[in-house]
């Protein structure tokens, strides 16, 4: 009988939300500032927490800012629920403080997140959320983006601890990588996603893709690229090394 047929890499990028679909990975260590979903296709997936402790269950929920590792195991559908929106209200409601066995959510689908990620947080304060979409959509100083939310700097900031669970910093950095992948599925080189992205150089974008996804920019441009031409990513990943 011959192997079943790997399932083709997919990659999306929606309102309040992403997904990939395709072959597990080995990653590093890393911790994202979304809620990851993780349902193996066939069989059980598998994570690795920070102290080793290896989880496993058809459907795994890892929250924002754990840190995790995820080895190869199957073939994955994995969704990165944004925490502004009114799915990881739910999510905060049902998970504990790390890796959590969710095998109710088995059968979530795409659709279901699309819809749910339209819809605000009934938990943040407005101020935050208009703050959070700001820092997503582009450049802006944080004594520019507390006045246009009416609130101090340090106010600011202690409402992202309380409310986010992360400096607004990093939530920063997230919309920059979210940008990045934009960038990359509309044709642009990394030297150029990154420029557009607001990172200081390529090398800069590398980093904190493994800090916060385990993964470098040659590794997931296949997902978003299936198809680019060899040469440009062969001299791409010469300056991930």
């Amino acid at each position: 009988m011959s192997a079943p047929a790997a399932t083709m890499p997919r990659f999306e990028v929606g309102h309040g939300y992403a997904l990939y679909q395709g072959p597990s990975w080995d990653s590093g260590f890393h911790r994202h500032a979304a809620f990851q979903i993780v349902v193996a296709l066939e069989g059980e997936t598998a994570l690795v927490d920070a102290a080793g402790v290896r989880h496993r269950s058809a459907a795994l929920v890892v929250p924002p800012m754990v840190r995790h590792r995820m080895p190869v195991t199957t073939d994955l559908r994995v969704f990165f629920v944004e925490p502004q929106c009114a799915l990881a209200d739910r999510l905060r409601e049902r998970c504990g403080p790390g890796i959590g066995a969710a095998p109710h959510l088995c059968e979530l689908d795409e659709n279901d997140v699309r819809l749910a990620g339209a819809r605000p947080s009934r938990e943040f304060d407005p101020r935050l959320l208009a703050a959070m979409d700001a820092l997503t959509a582009g450049p802006i100083s944080m004594r520019d983006l507390a006045a246009r939310v009416d609130m101090s700097p340090q106010r600011l900031r202690g409402l992202a601890r309380g409310q986010l669970g992360m400096p607004l910093t990093r939530w920063r950095v997230w919309g920059r990588l979210r940008r990045t992948a934009e960038a990359l599925r509309a044709g642009r080189s990394l030297a150029e996603a990154a420029a557009v992205s607001g990172f200081a150089d390529q090398a800069h974008l590398t980093r904190w893709m493994r800090e916060m996804m385990g993964l470098t920019p040659a590794a997931v441009l296949p997902v978003l690229c299936p198809s680019p031409a060899r040469g440009g990513v062969d001299r791409d990943r010469a300056g991930d090394r």
